[in-house]
């Protein structure tokens, strides 16, 4: 599960910096550029909720040791 989710952390940053290459700055809500910032948003999302499931692991172990 570890192993899952650093390499589902590693193509989320990736997708990340990819799509910062296809962003346009001179027109950044035209064609391709919006498409880049909506998967850059997406991608994001995706690193908050590996972070979210992280801490949540985190705590659960935490508990259980508690009790």
């Amino acid at each position: 599960m570890k192993i899952f989710k650093i390499l589902l952390s590693l193509i989320a940053i990736a997708l990340i910096i990819y799509n910062l290459t296809k962003v346009n700055f001179n027109a950044p809500f035209e064609d391709d550029s919006l498409v880049a910032f909506i998967t850059i948003l997406a991608s994001m999302c995706a690193l908050v909720l590996l972070q979210i499931l992280r801490l949540s692991k985190k705590i659960e172990k935490h508990v259980k040791n508690n009790k």
